[in-house]
């Protein structure tokens, strides 16, 4: 049964008894409702508000929402600067926990519900909170960039704090601690252990060093970037995420005649040479350097504790110095960007004197008596 002609749409009643309502989009594109209407009062409903949000400049275009998630997250990924590592990682979770459930549903079809019962079953399956989360983490941005683009009305990712990763408190090791560890490592990573422990470095600032990011006459080291090492075992140079990551930093002055017996021993020689290299030549690999920590750490009877964890310790022993917090960022190269742009021009001195209240505080932890004869004052080599 054909309908009668209205100002905006058309609604004609089937055969089956229900109504169908059509509108035509700015587009000029003829478009039906999705779905049919047991009145033609709801009929009416639905074209009124279609024509809302044409007067409103709200209307979307449903058809839209009707690209694959797969292929729509995959030109997302393609679009974006990403570092290598994070590439990687975001290529393994749309793999193995977002393209199984998500990757042939159109992107207007993903609706909360089915966001909550794929990660409802995620963890279910056994998989750990921390990666579900950042799953559903890069799911909601994905889809916020959907919003963006128009292609759907409202993000379907609302669990409240669903992104959250919840990671449990990492230990702190004392100062003793530290020097036993890197009193068990291979001496050629003795001064590495000492750095990251006492001076707040990352592994991947660390075996970036080159001989001309040392001043040993003060005591310093530059920071200008970090290697990365990807799951393929592909090594990358990369810059800091913000301008705060390329830093000066200190080193106690009982850390720095480890440094200095380092540099004259193992360190390669030239502006360009690498300061850690393996007993190989080659710049050190992580899941090589882990076997290294672990004994070191089983050597010395401390459990738990990961290389990582001598940042936090780093960061710990800077806390407890009178640096304020802007300080404390500098130091550790913590920051957003436009922060950076603020905290970059630290002064000079003063983190000279932060370094040298990390040291009284190692000073001091020997003088307890802490299993140490005396503080540091060189190297066995």
């Amino acid at each position: 049964m054909a309908g009668k002609r209205r100002q905006f749409g058309r609604v004609r009643k089937l055969p089956s008894g229900r109504y169908q309502a059509r509108y035509r989009g700015l587009d000029g594109v003829d478009r039906p409702a999705p779905e049919t209407f047991r009145t033609k009062r709801e009929a009416d409903d639905w074209l009124a508000d279609r024509q809302s949000e044409l007067r409103q400049g709200d209307w979307r275009d449903p058809d839209a929402g009707k690209v694959a998630f797969g292929d729509y997250a995959a030109a997302w990924v393609r679009e974006r600067p990403l570092a290598p590592r994070t590439a990687e990682l975001y290529a393994s979770l749309l793999r193995l926990h977002l393209a199984p459930t998500f990757g042939a549903m159109a992107v207007g079809d993903i609706t909360p519900a089915a966001v909550r019962t794929w990660r409802r079953s995620r963890l279910d399956a056994g998989v750990g909170p921390s990666t579900v989360a950042k799953a559903y983490a890069l799911l909601r941005t994905i889809m916020g960039t959907a919003v963006e683009d128009e292609l759907i009305r409202r993000n379907p990712c609302q669990i409240k704090n669903g992104g959250a990763v919840v990671t449990p408190e990492r230990p702190t090791a004392t100062i003793p601690e530290v020097f036993a560890v890197a009193d068990r490592i291979q001496p050629r990573y003795k001064a590495l252990v000492l750095l990251a422990a006492f001076c707040g470095l990352r592994w991947g600032e660390l075996v970036a060093l080159h001989r001309s990011d040392i001043d040993l006459e003060h005591g310093m080291i530059r920071v200008r970037g970090a290697i990365s090492e990807l799951t393929s075992g592909k090594r990358v140079y990369k810059a800091p995420k913000s301008v705060a990551g390329k830093r000066l930093v200190a080193v106690p002055a009982s850390v720095l005649p480890f440094l200095v017996t380092h540099m004259s021993v193992y360190a390669e020689s030239g502006a360009a040479g690498r300061v850690f290299v393996g007993a190989k030549k080659a710049t050190p690999r992580r899941n090589h350097f882990n076997r290294l920590w672990h004994k070191a750490c089983a050597d010395a009877g401390i459990k738990g504790l990961r290389f990582h964890d001598l940042r936090h310790t780093g960061n710990t022993l800077a806390s407890r110095t009178n640096a304020s917090t802007k300080e404390l960022m500098t130091r550790l190269g913590h920051s957003t960007a436009r922060a950076a742009l603020i905290y970059q021009h630290a002064n000079y001195d003063r983190e000279r004197e932060i370094a040298d209240a990390v040291d009284d505080l190692i000073v001091k932890a020997f003088k307890r008596g802490s299993g140490r004869s005396g503080h540091a004052g060189g190297t066995d080599g």
